[in-house]
């Protein structure tokens, strides 16, 4: 369960976190579920409620110890989308629509090439947006100020 790097990433990730998978390798394979999360770094995922190993945790100051069953990660070649219209483990592809929207479709041997929609979950942010300025931001004024005009030479090198 320690912490190791893959040797190779994967550069452009067709999975994403909230898309509902199949298992197609390991102890849960043709079981489907929902990603939890995504582990670039180690090119695995976890998925909802699958993959679940046995966790020994010694008893600590605030928390009881014990014996946990808890999801371990999958390497991300061991599960495949699911097809919307099918119900069957696809590749995916990209096209671009008539009105110019890059959407992922649903490819392969027995896919109905199905548009599958972005999760609803990637729309919510992890992190909120700062709404008040910190100390580091820059004020307004100075963003707004024009320090460089080529036509009045404002703002030109001495050279």
């Amino acid at each position: 369960m320690g912490w190791k790097a893959a040797e190779k990433l994967i550069r452009h990730w067709k999975i994403l976190r909230g898309d509902n998978v199949m298992i197609i390798r390991g102890k849960d394979k043709g079981e489907s579920g929902l990603i939890k999360r995504v582990i670039r770094s180690q090119n695995r995922v976890i998925v909802e409620g699958k993959n679940l190993v046995k966790k020994h945790i010694k008893q600590g100051e605030g928390h009881t110890g014990g014996i946990f069953s808890i999801e371990a990660p999958l390497h991300v070649s061991n599960v495949q989308v699911l097809d919307p219209v099918t119900g069957k483990p696809c590749k995916i592809g990209y096209k671009y629509l008539e009105d110019g929207t890059k959407v992922r479709f649903a490819r392969g041997m027995n896919a109905s090439g199905a548009v599958i929609p972005r999760p609803e979950i990637l729309k919510e942010r992890r992190k909120p947006r700062p709404t008040s300025p910190g100390p580091k931001d820059t004020r307004i004024e100075h963003v707004l100020e024009k320090t460089y005009d080529a036509k009045a030479g404002i703002g030109m090198p001495d050279l």
